[in-house]
C-alpha cells in the first residue's frame, strides 16, 4: 500500500484560530487542527506537511512547489483567498494535484461576498460547516479519492460538495 504525501495549506488569519471570532470559527487552534489531522493521517497511511500563510504569493509558491516535492493531494483552507484570488485558483488548476477545499463555517450561509468562491471549481470537493472536524473529513475524502478501496472499499466519489 502506498504511503500518501498530503499537503495541508491554511490561509490568512487562520493562525488566530481559537481566539478569532470563536462564535464563527470555534475555539480549536490551528496547531490543534494540524495535530488532529496528523493523528488521523497516521491511521490512513499518510504523512502531512503543513503550511500557513497570510500572503497570497507565498500560497501560490507553495502550491506550485507541490508539483515537484512528491505531494499526492492537497487539503486547503484558502480562507479569504477563496473569494478573491484568481492566482490561488490558477495555481491549484496548474498543478493538477487533487485538492479538497475545507472551511470551518458554512460560507454559503454567510455574507454575500463569501458566495463567490473562485477556488472551489478546481477542487475535487468541499467540506464546509463542520468546524475543525472538517479537516479530518477532508483528509478521509482525499484519501478515498486517491485510493478508493483504502477507506470504504467503494468506487471513487464524483466531484461534489459535502
Amino acid at each position: 500500500m502506498k504511503r500518501w504525501n498530503i499537503l495541508l495549506i491554511n490561509g490568512p488569519n487562520l493562525q488566530l484560530l481559537g481566539r478569532r471570532e470563536p462564535e464563527i470559527y470555534g475555539r480549536v487552534t490551528l496547531a490543534e487542527i494540524v495535530e488532529n489531522v496528523r493523528r488521523e493521517a497516521a491511521g490512513l497511511n499518510a504523512d502531512i506537511a503543513d503550511f500557513q500563510t497570510n500572503w497570497e504569493g507565498a500560497m501560490v509558491d507553495r502550491i506550485g512547489a507541490a508539483m515537484d516535492d512528491g505531494t499526492d493531494g492537497i487539503i486547503i483552507n484558502p480562507a479569504a483567498f477563496t473569494h478573491t484570488s484568481v492566482a490561488v485558483r490558477d495555481a491549484l488548476a496548474a498543478v493538477k494535484i487533487p485538492a479538497v477545499e475545507v472551511h470551518l463555517s458554512r460560507v454559503d450561509a454567510r455574507e454575500p461576498f463569501r458566495q463567490v468562491r473562485l477556488t472551489t471549481p478546481v477542487c475535487i470537493g468541499v467540506i464546509a460547516g463542520f468546524g475543525a472536524y472538517g479537516y479530518q473529513l477532508a483528509l478521509r475524502a482525499l484519501i478515498e479519492h486517491l485510493e478508493p478501496s483504502q477507506i470504504s472499499g467503494g468506487s471513487r466519489a464524483e466531484r461534489s460538495e459535502i
